[in-house]
C-alpha cells in the first residue's frame, strides 16, 4: 500500500470528529470515503495531511510513518489534498497558477496540464476569478498535478457543478487514474464516485462501518439507503 491509516483519532479542539479511521489505497488504485454530512470524511483528509494532527494512530506514507509531521513536509514527501474551496490564486493568471506550484521532477509538466485540460489552454492568459466553478475546479486539479504527488486527495471536486461540467471532470480524473495515479476522494455524487472507483468506504460518525469493492457496492442495493440516506439506481 502506497498510504494507509491505521487507528487514527482526530479532534477539533475537545469534540472528537474521526474515531479509529483505517484506511489504505494502493498503487494506481481510487477509493472513495462516503459518508452523511458531518461524518468525519473531510477530517479524515485533513488529519491524513496534518492540518488536523492525530492524537492516536499511524500514517503510512510509503514505509514511512508520517502521522505527527508538518503539514508542508507531508505535503513535500507527495501526499497532495486538493480542498473544497480549491485554493486558486483569483489575482493570478491560470498559467501563473500552474507555474507557481510545479516542480521540475513532475511528470505532469504544463502542457501535459493543458493536453488533460483543455479548456485551462483555452483560459490560460484569463484571471482565477474569470473562471466558471468547473474551470477553477479543473485549475486546483491541474495545480497539484504539477507538485509531483504520490497520491492526490479529493474533497468534493464536482459539488455545484452543472451536469455536462461533471461529466467533463470524470473523464480527466479517468485519464489521471489512467496514468496511474493512485487517489482518495470524497464526493457526494454516487454516480461519479462508482464511474471511477476501485473501493469504496463509508464513514458515519467517524468510524469506518463499510468497506468494499466498487462491485460489490454497485450489487448491495441497501447500504446506501443505511448509510447514505439515498436509494437510486446506478
Amino acid at each position: 500500500m502506497i498510504l494507509e491509516t491505521q487507528d487514527i483519532h482526530g479532534y477539533y479542539g475537545k469534540s472528537h470528529i474521526i474515531q479509529g479511521i483505517s484506511i489504505a489505497v494502493d498503487e494506481g488504485e481510487v477509493i472513495t470515503l462516503l459518508g452523511r454530512n458531518g461524518a468525519g470524511k473531510t477530517t479524515t483528509l485533513k488529519t491524513i495531511v496534518g492540518v488536523v494532527p492525530p492524537r492516536q494512530g499511524n500514517i503510512w506514507f510509503m514505509g514511512n510513518n508520517v502521522a505527527g509531521l508538518p503539514t508542508h513536509r507531508i505535503a513535500a514527501l507527495g501526499v497532495c489534498l486538493v480542498p473544497e474551496h480549491r485554493g486558486i490564486f483569483k489575482l493570478l493568471s491560470v498559467e501563473e497558477n500552474l507555474k507557481m506550484a510545479a516542480r521540475k521532477d513532475s511528470p505532469w509538466q504544463l502542457a501535459d496540464i493543458y493536453t488533460i485540460f483543455p479548456r485551462l489552454k483555452e483560459r490560460r492568459k484569463n484571471s482565477g476569478a474569470q473562471l466558471s466553478g468547473g474551470e477553477q475546479q479543473m485549475l486546483a486539479i491541474g495545480r497539484a498535478l504539477t507538485t509531483h504527488p504520490k497520491v492526490l486527495m479529493l474533497d468534493e471536486p464536482v459539488e455545484g457543478l452543472a451536469p455536462v461540467i461533471v461529466d467533463e471532470i470524470v473523464a480527466q480524473l479517468k485519464q489521471i487514474k489512467a496514468a496511474g495515479m493512485p487517489i482518495i476522494l470524497v464526493e457526494q455524487n454516487l454516480q461519479v464516485c462508482t464511474q471511477l472507483a476501485d473501493r469504496h468506504y463509508i464513514i458515519e460518525q467517524g468510524r469506518i462501518v463499510y468497506e468494499a469493492t466498487n462491485a460489490e457496492f454497485l450489487a448491495d442495493g441497501s447500504v446506501k439507503d443505511r448509510y447514505l440516506g439515498v436509494s437510486i439506481a446506478l
